[in-house]
């Protein structure tokens, strides 16, 4: 049975209609860091099981609930998720690392509040960074991600945006 994921970061302290409407019927809320407050994570774990990484933003209230970086398997998918990663072709060090230690088939980033999904043949995995929930920052659009895992394989793949 396929596994629904909500995939989002860079909430920045944000929770409102747009994400509660979008994360009811996730099986799993994944968030890639830059939560903002413990608020939200609360607010999240209130909805489904959640999975999250802290980043740059994030404070100690933070940062003593949840990792730098995971790695989970979920339905045969083995992911790899930290804040700051950059993308195929332009990842970070530490990204380079922890994709070489742990030979991810999903790798997930936040940071950059640009959403890009693309399949990365060096490393033999795909990447997905969703952009930025949040209303803090350049980003004119709010952006997650929501996919199933099935079987090993990502599926069923939806981009979710509003209007800043």
């Amino acid at each position: 049975m396929a596994k629904k994921i909500v995939l989002l970061s860079d909430t920045h302290g944000t929770y409102d209609d747009f994400i509660d409407n979008h994360i009811r019927e996730a099986d799993e809320i994944w968030h890639a860091g830059d939560i903002g407050t413990p608020e939200v994570l609360d607010r999240l774990e209130a909805v489904a099981p959640v999975r999250a990484v802290y980043g740059n933003i994030d404070g100690k209230d933070i940062r003593i609930r949840v990792p730098e970086y995971l790695v989970f398997d979920v339905e045969g998918l083995k992911v790899l998720m930290l804040h700051i990663g950059g993308y195929p072709g332009k990842y970070t060090p530490r990204a380079k690392e922890l994709i070489a230690r742990y030979r991810p088939d999903l790798f997930i980033s936040g940071h950059s509040h640009i959403l890009k999904v693309i399949r990365d043949p060096a490393f033999d995995l795909l990447h997905m960074n969703p952009g930025a929930a949040g209303k803090s920052g350049f980003h004119k659009v709010r952006t997650l991600l929501r996919f199933e895992a099935a079987d090993g394989k990502l599926q069923n793949l939806e981009v979710v945006e509003r209007p800043r």
